[in-house]
C-alpha cells in the first residue's frame, strides 16, 4: 500500500512540474537571512520580461550592539534549470541607516547613528510551485561604504514569496 501511495505522489509531482515555468509579474514575501545579525526583509519582485526582473528588499538587521534598516534594489537574470527550478544572478545597490546601542559606545566620540551605502551581487536558486508559491535560497555578497559597513559582507537567505 505504501508503494502505491508513493508512486502516486511521485507521479503527481512529475506531472505538475512538467509545466512551463515563467517569471510571475509580481511576487511578495519574506527573505530571512544572516549577515552580522539575523534579519528579516519584506521582499517584492517585479517581472520585466520572460527572463529578467527587479527585486526590492526592505529589511531590519539586529546585531549584538546595533540595529539597522536596509533598502536593497537588484536587477536579476533568471535561467530555467528544469521542472520549476530556476537559478538567477544580478547586480544591485542599497542604502541603510544604523543606530548603535548607547552602552556599546559609552565614552567614545563616535556618533551613535548614521547612514551607509553598498553595492551587492546576488546568485541563487528558486523553485516555482504549481500553486502561487516561490521558495528561494540565495547568496548576496555586499561591499559597503560608510562607517557602519565598510567591508565585504556575505548574506545568505531563504525567501518565501506569494506570486500574483
Amino acid at each position: 500500500m505504501n508503494k502505491i501511495i508513493l508512486f502516486f505522489v511521485f507521479a503527481f509531482a512529475f506531472t505538475v512540474s512538467g509545466f512551463s515555468q515563467d517569471i510571475s509579474p509580481n511576487a511578495i514575501g519574506l527573505r530571512l537571512g544572516d549577515s552580522d545579525g539575523f534579519g528579516a526583509e519584506i521582499s517584492y519582485q517585479r517581472g520585466l520580461s520572460a527572463n529578467n526582473r527587479l527585486e526590492f528588499d526592505l529589511g531590519w538587521r539586529d546585531g549584538n550592539n546595533y540595529n539597522a534598516f536596509r533598502l536593497t534594489g537588484l536587477y536579476q537574470w533568471v535561467f530555467p534549470i528544469d521542472a520549476g527550478f530556476n537559478w538567477y544572478v544580478g547586480p544591485g545597490l542599497g542604502i541603510g541607516g544604523y543606530d548603535y546601542d548607547d552602552e556599546f559606545i559609552a565614552g567614545s566620540d563616535v556618533d551613535d547613528s548614521g547612514t551607509f551605502a553598498y553595492v551587492a551581487g546576488d546568485i541563487g536558486i528558486e523553485y516555482n510551485f504549481p500553486i502561487p508559491l516561490l521558495l528561494s535560497l540565495d547568496f548576496r555578497p555586499e561591499l559597503g561604504f560608510g562607517d557602519f559597513n565598510d567591508d565585504l559582507d556575505f548574506d545568505i537567505a531563504l525567501g518565501v514569496r506569494y506570486q500574483f
